[in-house]
């Protein structure tokens, strides 16, 4: 392990993080008035599973490859679901005015997002095969921590700009959801 692959985990946890990114940014949207602990919190989920997803994808490189070689083509069609499933969720409610303005995501909401945001992250661990247990270790450490940190980013602006948008917030921040269910769909099929 040198600086290079201290880069490139770097480089490789921003990369994988622009999905969590952009659905924490919408998260934000949805409840300007959240509190640093929730940040954290959905920030940690997000975190946990783009770290989680690449050791699962390394275990399978070196265990049950050809089971994770047929899962591969279903990976874009369960982020397109889950994505467009919650993003619908968030528009009918924000049509409908059914929450309280701002409402919180619930927990079972946010591991779904996890998952679809971090599920490609597990075509990574064949990238990462050639890396013996504690390179994957550390790498799939470090590419959690990037994606914390930048979905702290992510949940700050939509808070900021949540505020200023308030009731049409969940309804956009329900369309972004599904416009990356789109963008993982096309990227993942193409």
């Amino acid at each position: 392990m040198d600086y290079l692959f201290f880069i490139n985990s770097i480089l490789l946890g921003a990369g994988l993080a622009m999905d969590a990114f952009s659905v924490s940014l919408a998260n934000g949207l949805n409840e300007p008035g959240m509190k640093k602990g929730r940040m954290c919190e959905i920030a940690g989920v997000f975190g946990a599973f783009q770290a989680a997803m690449p050791m699962i994808g390394w275990i399978c490189v070196h265990t049950i490859v050809t089971i994770f070689a047929v899962f591969e083509k279903f990976i874009p069609w369960i982020a397109l679901l889950l994505l467009v499933f919650i993003g619908g969720k968030m528009i009918l409610e924000g049509i409908r005015g059914d929450g309280d303005d701002g409402a919180s995501l619930g927990r079972g909401a946010l591991f779904v997002q996890g998952v679809a945001t971090s599920i490609d992250a597990l075509s990574v661990g064949f990238a990462i095969a050639e890396h013996t247990t504690l390179m994957a270790v550390s790498a799939a450490l470090i590419i959690g921590l990037v994606t914390f940190l930048i979905c702290i980013c992510g949940l700050a602006i939509g808070k900021k700009f949540g505020t200023k948008l308030a009731k049409k917030a969940s309804i956009f921040g329900g369309i972004i959801l599904i416009l990356i269910g789109i963008e993982i769909f096309i990227t993942g099929i193409f």
